[in-house]
């Protein structure tokens, strides 16, 4: 006899599929030989000209600008997204919750809004958003892959989720996550596996993997995810998306579901949500949307700060800083040689480049993280699997078991030891020997490795790094991996830690041909709080990276 969590699974499974019009539904599924899913959606008849232009021509800021000039419906564009995301989640399974029926209600009554000679609600008036599971929106659960949280909907919205129905959105589904939300993978028991549509043998990245993958297939133009390990910046780098890790006090994130007791994050890392998007613009546009709704008066631990009057970089040649490792694992070669290819962009482009080693005091971020991430000892989300004999995902269950709570004393310690950290980083930004210049940003890998196989993510020391420290951090995707990246061999010393060698072996015992065409990434990084800073920054080096690309597609032609 099925387990009670297997049959709240097929009850979530076949409430999904009853959400999906019927003529939205593919009629036979990829060949087993696909392993890229991107074209699909293109390719498979279902989507009319108009939808398809709609879902591959614009970003959001594109998008918002032509409904507020009615030049497109919000009916259209989102049913357009709606239709999409459906194909998405068909090929990727990146759907939790969908709500297309309200969506293209709301997005009907957002276009009488404009017919009857009013002004759009918000920057983002008929703009289809979606959302990480974690988010509650009224009527709909909130059960982030946890069978014992499914069929309880929410009664009330997360603080984020008015804002953005303020700010005009058009909300329209909610994505898949990993089991406990602590995971690199996002798999669980209730919904199953997100694949990766780039590449269906790598991860999609967690925890807000169906975020990246439902973004990545164009079945959403800006979505939100959370991070408090990696998990907007993982799943960015992954899918090949521009993505943003705020501090935690610049969007709201009260009234979410995590599957802990309320308050836990304040006492260990407080979680921060942020955006997933296809340009640079469209991160500072969700930015600006949330700040012009005032959510300080809507989440208390927001600061009451607006959009425009964050700092900038106020030179015209900034200068920026290159980390290219953290003391405690290597970069294998393709990211080693990533970090050379960007810095010789900039660099022509005109930016000052600086070479910072800051090791000492990097190398002791991950195990204070690791230690502040673990201060309740999971019991909670253990007491949820057990309400309905849920086990744990494969690869939590040899990672994850009960503990006890750490005591006073111990949280105590370990957040005298993140002060003098923090104390310590601040020093990389103005060098006060003047042995060199101040930097207005640095870059760093994502990873020390390429996206990974399925459940071999190794470690997130480069970016629960900047959760820690609560650092402003965001991904900029460069390329894809070609095969001259599978070129060069690790150097045969002594690895560094027990993380340093399993990253080694993802490129000694991995067929390197399985890296093909995933993408490559750089993370930047500014100080606390200067988020507006950051999307300058991922601007400059954004387009730094696309001259250089675009001047080598020239060059080769000219020589054709």
């Amino acid at each position: 006899m099925p387990e009670k969590w297997q049959l709240v699974s097929r009850q979530k499974k076949d409430e999904q599929v009853s959400r999906i019009p019927k003529g939205w539904l593919l009629s036979s599924s990829p060949p087993p030989d696909l392993t890229n899913y991107l074209d699909v959606p293109r390719k498979c008849g279902l989507l009319n000209g108009q939808e398809l232009e709609i879902t591959e021509k614009y970003d959001a800021t594109a998008l918002a600008h032509e409904i507020s000039s009615r030049r497109l419906k919000s009916y259209d564009v989102v049913k357009a997204f709606c239709k999409r995301a459906a194909l998405a989640h068909q090929l990727t399974n990146c759907l939790t919750e969908i709500l297309f029926d309200e969506a293209l209600a709301r997005a009907d009554q957002l276009d009488a809004h404009l017919a009857a000679g009013n002004p759009p609600i918000g920057p983002l008036h008929g703009v289809p958003v979606s959302l990480k599971d974690t988010f509650k929106i009224p009527g709909y659960d909130a059960s982030i892959g946890i069978a014992a949280l499914a069929f309880k909907p929410s009664t009330a919205s997360s603080s984020l989720v008015d804002v953005l129905l303020n700010a005009g959105a058009v909300l329209y589904c909610k994505t898949n996550v990993p089991q406990t939300l602590m995971a690199l993978d996002s798999h669980n028991n209730v919904f199953g596996r997100v694949l990766n549509p780039y590449n269906t043998l790598v991860t999609a990245g967690g925890s807000s993997g169906g975020e990246g993958a439902l973004i990545a297939m164009r079945g959403s133009v800006l979505g939100v995810g959370t991070d408090v390990g990696g998990s907007i910046r993982i799943p960015a780098m992954c899918n090949g998306l521009y993505g943003i890790k705020p501090s935690w006090q610049r969007i709201p994130y009260a009234g979410q579901e995590s599957g802990t007791l309320p308050a836990s994050s304040k006492m260990a890392l407080p979680a921060s949500a942020g955006p997933l998007a296809h340009s640079v613009r469209d991160l500072e546009l969700f930015f600006s949307a949330v700040s012009s709704q005032s959510p300080w008066e809507m989440d208390p631990d927001i600061l009451p700060n607006p959009w425009a009057s964050l700092s900038t970089i106020s030179t015209s040649r900034p200068t920026i800083g290159i980390v290219r490792r953290d003391g405690l694992i290597d970069p294998l070669p393709p990211i080693q040689h990533l970090l050379d290819e960007v810095a010789s962009a900039l660099r022509a482009s005109e930016i000052e480049i600086v070479e910072i080693d800051i090791t000492p005091i990097f190398s002791q971020c991950q195990s204070l993280a690791n230690a502040l991430f673990g201060i309740d000892g999971g019991n909670n989300m253990f007491d949820l699997l057990e309400q309905t004999s849920e086990p744990l995902s494969p690869w939590l269950s040899t990672r994850l078991k009960r503990k006890a709570p750490k005591t006073l004393d111990q949280v105590r310690s370990l957040h005298a030891q993140k002060m003098e950290l923090e104390t310590a980083f601040l020093g990389i930004w103005k060098d006060r020997s003047e042995q060199r210049p101040s930097i207005d940003a640095f870059i760093c890998p994502v990873a020390p490795h390429p996206v990974p196989p399925i459940d071999r993510w190794n470690s997130v020391s480069y970016t629960s790094s900047f959760v820690l420290l609560d650092y402003p951090a965001g991904v900029v995707p460069v390329r894809k991996f070609s095969a001259k990246d599978m070129q060069g061999e690790v150097v045969p010393t002594t690895p560094l830690s027990s993380w340093d060698k399993i990253n080694r072996e993802l490129w000694t015992t991995v067929d390197r041909s399985t890296y093909l065409n995933t993408p490559l990434s750089i993370q930047v990084v500014v100080p606390k709080l200067q988020e507006r800073r950051l999307c300058q920054a991922m601007e400059i080096i954004d387009a730094a990276l696309k001259y250089k690309l675009e001047d080598g597609e020239k060059r080769l032609s000219a020589k054709l």
